[in-house]
């Protein structure tokens, strides 16, 4: 089954925690500290297949996970680093925060492999942290948290030309005659469920890549129909070709499908309503003489005073294939040959935590709580075990403001302070 959108989870491994030890041999009259450092945590890689060309694996796997680092051990022992974790992906898969929408990454044109979310750094044992003054250490760096983080995946293929239009008027059938793509083609509608991708070969070597797109209807942008789930793959292409049942052979107003359709791009889309569009008149060779003029001069009328080419065709003969396909190509040389790639717009290696909330609350008269991403993130990388450590987390309740904000609701001392799995009795 083709699959061209999947939402996962992903985490990066955490890092080893740094180990406390000292030595104990026989023959080492003052042994000093050899606590080691633990394990840098796996990172979370994507990475382009050549051999890929869906996301079908990301519908059954939802969570994905690199190994975590190994704990540092005595005797100096460093932790194992964990295992990266490297997910193939075809090439135009965008990855998207699903939260946000935002862009983390583009696996297209270039851009072959990229470190999405990084390991958690490994604690430092207690071998680093002795001193003239302190010369027993017992603390250590717990190793820095895991990163996770909830994707969308989408494939959108990579083509120069989008060929667009109502089921049934003709699309299959012209890219069967223009490329070697062999499309399922048969008189009824949606027999495409699958964009289909096909070389068109012209003249001294030139040539573009065409992307038939499945049948797009009224609504679409709204998940009416199948061309909904599909409209993503028209955002790469450089050139629109509009294809127009222009004959009416099913009664159809082809005006009013040009229209429709093109409503509907700009609905999913309001870049896609700017793209250089050319309309192939299609099926005109059930048409003779005046009927086939009438048909394509009301195309003509309508839309080449809006700048849009108007080609009469037949995909079944042939007639004014080569014409198109000549004009399309020069189109294209017109236009920038800079690649259309999705802009980064979320980053997670930079992002800055120095403003995550937290709240502070009197739940009864001797119980405050205090909770919120900042203070999560404080503990998960503190070591309240160690005296350094607690010095560490009493700074931070006072840099942060957090003590005032207990003394502003009225705590007392020997009242409790719960934060997560954490209580204490307050005392100034």
């Amino acid at each position: 089954m083709f699959a061209d959108s999947a939402k996962i989870y992903i985490r990066s491994g955490k890092g080893g925690d740094g180990h406390v030890s000292f030595r104990r041999e026989i023959f080492v009259p003052a042994g000093g500290p050899d606590g080691g450092d633990g394990g840098k945590g796996g990172d979370l890689i994507f990475e382009v297949d050549d051999n890929l060309n869906t996301l079908t694996d990301y519908r059954f796997i939802k969570k994905y996970s690199a190994e975590d680092g190994e704990n540092g051990g005595k005797k100096n022992c460093h932790g194992k680093n964990g295992a990266d974790l490297v997910l193939k992906v075809p090439e135009g898969t965008v990855i998207k925060d699903t939260e946000s929408g935002k862009v983390i990454a583009d696996m297209s044109h270039g851009n072959r492999r990229e470190v999405i979310l990084k390991g958690g750094r490994g604690g430092k044992g207690n071998q680093h942290y002795a001193t003239a003054t302190m010369q027993v250490p017992k603390y250590a760096q717990p190793g820095q948290k895991a990163r996770d983080l909830n994707v969308t995946l989408e494939l959108k293929v990579i083509a120069d030309v989008g060929l667009v239009g109502f089921p049934n008027v003709g699309k299959s059938t012209f890219l069967s005659r223009v490329t070697n793509a062999k499309p399922k083609i048969a008189n009824y509608h949606f027999t495409t469920l699958n964009p289909n991708l096909g070389v068109v070969d012209l003249e001294n070597g030139n040539g573009f890549v065409i992307a038939d797109i499945p049948g797009l209807i009224e609504g679409a942008s709204q998940g009416i129909g199948l061309g909904h789930e599909f409209l993503r793959h028209i955002e790469r292409t450089k050139v629109i070709v509009h294809m127009v049942d222009a004959a009416g052979v099913e009664g159809r107003d082809p005006l009013a499908d040009i229209e429709t359709i093109n409503s509907e791009l700009k609905a999913y889309n309001e870049e896609l309503s700017g793209k250089p569009q050319v309309i192939a008149a299609n099926k005109l060779d059930i048409l003779y003489g005046e009927e086939e003029e009438q048909a394509v001069n009301l195309l003509k009328e309508t839309f080449e005073p809006q700048g849009i080419k108007v080609f009469p065709i037949s995909a079944v003969s042939g007639k004014g294939v080569r014409e198109l396909l000549f004009y399309v190509k020069e189109l294209l040389d017109s236009l920038p040959s800079e690649p259309l790639v999705f802009e980064k717009e979320f980053d997670l290696n930079n992002m800055d935590f120095g403003n995550e909330p937290y709240t502070v609350v009197k739940e009864d008269e001797h119980l405050f709580v205090v909770e919120g991403p900042r203070i999560e993130r404080m503990l998960g990388y503190t070591n309240l075990d160690s005296e350094k450590g607690f010095e560490f987390f009493q700074r931070f309740l006072k840099d942060n403001g957090i003590l005032d904000e207990l003394e502003a609701l009225d705590i007392e001392e020997g009242d409790t302070v719960k934060m997560y799995g954490l209580q204490f009795d307050y005392y100034k």
